[in-house]
């Protein structure tokens, strides 16, 4: 049984369903058959680059949890020109020629901080009327989105402190269902300008950042040989952000069951209960008493 994430810095030009296809190859190459589920934890686009949470085995019942995850990215806004896209995969649909000042810049950051409304891209993976966006688009159909509801954490720019920016680099920590490339577009309106997205790099997403990813090239030399325990995080990687609860053996065998247990002394709450170092289930702790929100298929290699 193999159980966990892989985090792939994941190059650009490959899409989320390529990479995890990747992983499937490379497992199958390293011996462990085709039963072995496989899944992302969140679309980055093929133009992004960066860490792409892969769940493997029982991890990938927490690729819903993961969805869910804030996202840190770091992104360029070239300014002048808009494309269909708003990256630099689209045609140019309105170009201009003001371009604004690093204090053009921090002055309308706090506006796009906090809880704030966006309306996504037309070319996204959203549904319309039963139809993606993005066939509807490229079909020539004039698409209507709808406005959303996102949190914008944090936001900051890198970009000279003097003259006329032709681009800036920027940071957000963001929720889920943000579009990056609707917050360029917007940021560049709101500075009198027009923009595009020319590099989009995703650093962080939920507890899994860069320094624990991955080259597409590690992850083949682990189908060759090299070993998928060099680079398989543990599955509780991935509930890094809830408390553990331990259990004794019977405790264990009861939630495994899907039994409810009560009177124990935890505050309300989700937790991730475990025996010994084995993962049994994500858990609702409601007045004393645990019930099972999703069960883990793990066991002792000793079992």
């Amino acid at each position: 049984m193999v159980n966990g994430w892989i985090i792939l810095d994941k190059p650009i030009g490959l899409g989320s369903t390529q990479a995890v296809a990747a992983v499937k190859r490379n497992l199958r190459a390293a011996g462990y058959g085709k039963g072995v589920k496989v899944g992302h934890g969140g679309t980055l686009d093929p133009l992004a680059t960066g860490v792409l949470p892969i769940a493997v085995g029982e991890a990938t019942k927490l690729c819903g949890r993961m969805l869910d995850a804030s996202k840190v990215y770091a992104f360029t806004v070239a300014f002048g020109a808009e494309t269909d896209t708003l990256d630099l995969e689209g045609e140019v649909i309105g170009r201009c020629d003001t371009l604004p000042s690093h204090a053009d810049l921090m002055a309308i950051l706090p506006r796009f901080t906090g809880p704030i409304e966006q309306v996504p891209p037309a070319y996204s993976a959203i549904k319309v009327d039963g139809q993606r966006a993005y066939d509807r688009a490229r079909a020539g159909e004039v698409v209507e989105m709808k406005v959303r509801a996102i949190a914008v954490h944090s936001l900051t720019v890198d970009a000279p402190a003097q003259g006329e920016l032709a681009s800036a680099t920027f940071t957000a920590h963001v929720s889920k269902g943000t579009y990056i490339r609707s917050l360029a577009r917007d940021i560049a309106q709101a500075v009198g300008s027009l923009g595009h997205v020319t590099m989009l790099r995703r650093l962080r997403a939920g507890p899994f950042a860069l320094p624990s990813a991955i080259s597409l090239d590690k992850l083949n030399e682990a189908g060759k040989g090299a070993g998928f325990e060099n680079i398989l995080l543990p599955l509780e990687a991935g509930l890094d952000d809830i408390p553990a609860l331990d259990l004794d053996p019977e405790q264990a065998r009861a939630v495994r069951q899907g039994r409810v247990l009560t009177g124990l002394p935890h505050e309300d709450g989700l937790y991730w209960t475990r025996s010994g170092h084995v993962p049994i289930a994500l858990v609702q702790l409601s007045g004393g008493s645990l019930s099972v929100e999703r069960g883990f298929n793990c066991h002792d290699v000793a079992e």
